[in-house]
């Protein structure tokens, strides 16, 4: 698929839209509103194109790689370089990736750029476009050829997941920093706005890093166009981000968004064909007031406002219950039938004969339902 050539249809479509939210009023007529569930359950609709929307084999994905802005003394994540995170996220020994395995998700770890080697394990992607970025205050962070081959490798990897939903997440020193940037160009904002922290950020960490970015900033100032911004500032792992989301979109399934990283790979892919926003929900992970921003690009609000500041996916498995009840509000929920609502013999065989460890009629257990 060529990134140039938008194969990806806009989800509007007000005939299903109405038919959808008809179907919701019946489901509510049930227990009475679901707030923030309701129009949440029309956007599955809208993106799968059916009032009953069915997700299979979710997959969390975690795009990593290095930053060659890191030699500018940008902190470590948690004090773990990339390969840390990337074997804690393979070892399932990260909180997202528990909760991921808990809630029925793959986890796939994508090595887009790692700059220290990683050996062949299961769930690892050995992408590796180069061993990190250059250093964007002395040059382009990537040449445009390997940005462009890291949106081949994201289509590639999107194109063979099993299932119809995919959660990104950034890993990597300086992929929060690179993603400011990335933002910062595109939207003609002030970087500043996306790596301030929260307003306990120390000044001296804030001072030393907006002197590094602004460095980046001045050296690519000219640079306007997405993909050579993308290579002007980014990461490995957002080229790879942005061929994945264009492919899910293209493929009409649903992408979790979580995180800085993941905002920035998305306003790029959203710049080479605008739909792919339709088939995005914003998952939030983390407190980071540069989010909110980030967020208030595409005028979204987050499903998870719970106060947490891990931006490893943490979010978008934690989201994901929400989105399989949403989906089940439209496909499993029966509609309140007419008249007065009576107890059926039937349901009360069917209740008795599969409960868990039932014992045969006799053998010390309740005949209520024999008489039926």
């Amino acid at each position: 698929m060529s990134i140039h050539q938008s194969l990806i249809s806009p989800t509007a479509n007000p005939e299903l839209e109405r038919a959808l939210r008809q179907r919701l009023e019946r489901r509510c007529a049930l227990a009475g509103r679901l707030g923030e569930l309701e129009p949440l359950a029309v956007r599955l609709g809208l993106i799968q194109a059916t009032q009953t929307p069915k997700f299979r084999d979710p997959t969390l994905v975690l795009f990593a790689a290095d930053h060659g802005l890191a030699v500018d003394g940008i902190a470590l994540p948690n004090g773990r370089s990339t390969r840390e995170q990337a074997l804690l996220a393979l070892q399932h020994r990260l909180p997202a990736t528990v909760f991921a395995r808990n809630q029925g998700m793959h986890v796939t770890v994508v090595d887009c750029g790692i700059a220290e080697p990683l050996s062949p394990q299961q769930r690892l992607l050995a992408r590796k476009i180069a061993h990190g970025t250059r250093n964007s205050r002395a040059g382009p962070a990537m040449t445009l050829d390997q940005a462009h081959a890291g949106v081949r490798v994201g289509m590639e990897i999107s194109d063979n997941l099993a299932g119809n939903v995919i959660a990104c997440a950034g890993l990597g020193q300086g992929s929060l920093e690179a993603s400011a940037l990335v933002l910062s160009r595109l939207m003609d904002m002030p970087v500043q706005d996306f790596v301030i922290t929260g307003p306990d950020m120390p000044h001296e960490e804030l001072s030393h890093l907006m002197l590094v970015l602004q460095g980046a900033q001045t050296r690519h100032r000219d640079v306007q166009e997405p993909m050579a911004v993308l290579a002007a500032f980014g990461g490995f792992e957002l080229a790879v981000m942005v061929g994945a989301m264009l492919v899910a979109a293209s493929k009409r399934q649903l992408i979790l968004v979580d995180g800085i990283p993941a905002c920035a790979a998305l306003k790029v892919a959203s710049m080479i064909a605008p739909p792919v926003t339709d088939y995005a929900v914003f998952c939030r992970s983390t407190t980071h007031r540069g989010l909110d921003e980030a967020l208030q690009l595409f005028h979204a609000a987050a499903l998870l406002e719970l106060g947490m500041e891990c931006g490893d996916g943490t979010g978008a498995t934690l989201a994901w219950p929400l989105v399989r009840c949403a989906a089940a509000l439209l496909t499993e929920v029966q509609d309140l039938p007419e008249g007065s609502i009576h107890s059926r013999p039937s349901d009360l065989r069917e209740t008795g004969s599969s409960a868990p460890g039932a014992l045969p009629t006799g053998a010390g257990r309740s005949t209520l339902g024999s008489k039926y």
